[in-house]
Order: C-alpha cells, then sequence, then structure tokens
C-alpha cells in the first residue's frame, strides 16, 4: 500500500531520524541563504555594461574617471548608485552638472538604471 508523504509519516510506513531531519534542515537552509546573498535586487551587471556607454565618457570604462570633477563609481553601493541617478532623473539633485546629468538618464527606465548600477558596483576600480 502507498502512501502520500504526510500519511506515511504519520502512519509509520516512512520514518525520519533526528540525524535526516537535522541534515534536510541544513541543506534547505544553506539553499535559501545561497539564493538570497547572491541575488542581485539591482539588476544585471552585463546589461549594464551595454546599457552604460555615455557614463564612461566621465566616469571611466571600469568606474574610476580620470577627471577629479567627475566621482568615481567603482565599488559603490549598488542602492547608492541608483538613488544618486534617480534623483538626477527627477530633478531633486543640483549642482553645476546636474542638468548635463538629467540628460544623460532622461533615456533610461528603472530597470535600465537598476542595470547600470549593478554594473558599476562590481567594478573593483583596478
Amino acid at each position: 500500500m502507498s502512501f502520500p508523504l504526510g500519511e506515511a509519516l504519520f502512519y509509520g510506513q516512512l520514518s525520519l531520524n533526528r540525524e535526516s531531519i537535522m541534515l534536510r534542515t541544513l541543506l534547505l537552509t544553506s539553499l535559501i541563504f545561497t539564493s538570497t546573498v547572491y541575488a542581485n535586487p539591482f539588476g544585471d551587471v552585463e546589461k549594464g555594461k551595454v546599457k552604460a556607454p555615455s557614463c564612461v565618457y566621465c566616469h571611466g570604462t571600469n568606474g574610476l574617471s580620470s577627471n577629479d570633477a567627475y566621482p568615481n563609481l567603482a565599488g559603490q553601493s549598488p542602492k547608492y548608485l541608483y538613488d544618486s541617478m534617480k534623483a538626477y532623473q527627477d530633478g531633486l539633485r543640483t549642482g553645476p552638472l546636474a542638468e548635463m546629468m538629467k540628460a544623460q538618464l532622461r533615456m533610461l527606465n528603472d530597470e535600465d538604471l537598476r542595470d547600470v548600477a549593478a554594473f558599476f558596483a562590481e567594478q573593483s576600480g583596478d
């Protein structure tokens, strides 16, 4: 006679000992943790590289600017980069280069901003 897993456990047809339960719990926990750690909520790094050609003129191909007037982007938090670009887009950031940044970012949607942020965040600047 075959029972579904829940019924098999209830009727004693399938036994799970303490070691088996702990091993399965550890495996499940590690899978959940690993997927959380490696998930990038800000976007796709490779797509960001493709979407960032106008950024590299001022901020450098690897996110390190050769001109002190432009900040380095390499290794910055993706949230910080995204929030900064969004603030420029929305006209909330001001300064001598704010209008230029707003113009550069005007054609990028939210996903694009997340991808670009992910790309520069992943750069080591080497």
